[in-house]
């Protein structure tokens, strides 16, 4: 997400990987020290997002969706990315199939996959997602 495009004036909460930012930073972050965006039964928490010695641009964070809930529809990006969910469960799309997930499952998938996921359960559905570029791409 860019800062002239705050999450209140997008269609959707998907998390854009911000490659002309500065090099991120070595350490760790906990969530309670970043500033989460919610919206349409979705929050999220960008822990890192922008270049690093080795890609143009990788973006990670925790995202927890509400019953029935999805950070957007299914979309594409130039991206790779993992999905790894936390807690709850819910379906993943990916490249056209949809499978039942819970805690401890993984999504990969390519650039340019569709993909999407929604929380179908009665409890919040908590993933990490982590998607990037690698330099020359």
């Amino acid at each position: 997400m860019s800062d002239d495009e705050p999450m209140a004036a997008k269609q959707d909460s998907a998390v854009s990987v911000e490659p002309t930012a500065a090099n991120l930073p070595e350490g760790v972050l906990e969530t309670d020290a970043l500033e989460p965006e919610s919206q349409n039964g979705c929050t999220v928490f960008v822990h890192y997002n922008g270049p690093t010695d080795q890609l143009s641009g990788v973006c990670t964070g925790m995202a927890v969706l509400d019953p029935g809930a999805s950070p957007h529809p299914v979309h594409q990006h130039p991206e790779e990315e993992f999905l790894i969910i936390a807690a709850g469960t819910g379906e993943i799309a990916c490249a056209g199939k949809t499978t039942r997930v819970g805690p401890g499952a993984i999504m990969y998938c390519a650039g340019n996959t569709p993909h999407g996921i929604v929380n179908t359960g009665k409890v919040p559905l908590t993933f990490y997602w982590s998607k990037w570029m690698a330099k020359g791409f």
